[in-house]
Parts: C-alpha cells; sequence; structure tokens
C-alpha cells in the first residue's frame, strides 16, 4: 500500500506544469476576452506567480515522500509500533488532503482520491495490529 501511494504520487507530476499553464490561461482570457480590460502584463506576470506559488505542491510532496519513507523504516524496526504507525499514517492523510485542496486539476484529484482509499486500507491494517 505504501509502495502504491508512492508510485501515485509520481504520477501527479506530469500534471503539475499542465495545471500551472491553465491557470496562465484562464486568468488572461477571462481579462482579454470576458471583461475587455487592459492591463499591466508586469502586474499580471506578479499576480500569476503568487497564485502559483500558492498551488505548489513541492513541500507537500517531500513531506508525503518522507512520512513513507519513516512509515516503512518504523515497520521494519520491530513489533509494538502500532500507535507510532496510526500517527504516521495521520500524517500522511494530512499531506494527501493538502495535495488534493491544491491539485486544482481533475487527473490530479483522481489520483488523490486514489491514495486516499490506499492509505484508508493503511489505517484499517495498523488498527488490526494495535
Amino acid at each position: 500500500k505504501i509502495a502504491n501511494i508512492a508510485r501515485l504520487l509520481e504520477a501527479v507530476e506530469p500534471y503539475e506544469q499542465e495545471r500551472v499553464g491553465k491557470v496562465k490561461e484562464r486568468i488572461t482570457d477571462a481579462l482579454e476576452k470576458t471583461l475587455s480590460v487592459d492591463y499591466d502584463k508586469n502586474r499580471l506576470e506578479q499576480e500569476l506567480i503568487y497564485y502559483i506559488e500558492k498551488l505548489d505542491i513541492n513541500e507537500e510532496k517531500q513531506r508525503l515522500s518522507n512520512h513513507l519513507k519513516y512509515f516503512i523504516s518504523t515497520l521494519d524496526s520491530g513489533s509494538g509500533q502500532g500507535k507510532k504507525l496510526g500517527f504516521i499514517a495521520q500524517e500522511m492523510g494530512r499531506e494527501i488532503n493538502t495535495l488534493g485542496s491544491k491539485s486544482n486539476h481533475a487527473e490530479m484529484q483522481k489520483i488523490v482520491v486514489q491514495m486516499k482509499d490506499e492509505l484508508e486500507q493503511i489505517k484499517e491494517q495498523v488498527l488490526n495490529v494495535m
């Protein structure tokens, strides 16, 4: 299940750049066609950078990857780790949820749902060993 989440995390990457391009396109189209407003291109670029930074998921991906590794190392360290594994799974859930809320892309959201499904199965297994 952990390997499945790691694989799904890698599957998110192709959609990241596509997502940024679509956001830029959607905003410029709205300004030019819908609002018919003359705008400062430098200001637009500043606003786009700000908006894209809010959608950046690199930190969440890194933290989730670290949690996955930590889960495996905790699992390998021996018995009596049930509660700790539960806490790590909870942290993984937080990162997956943040990925979902920042995704702004249908395919990425489908991947996030798959990650959540895998994580729920992990949580069930952890509860069985506690």
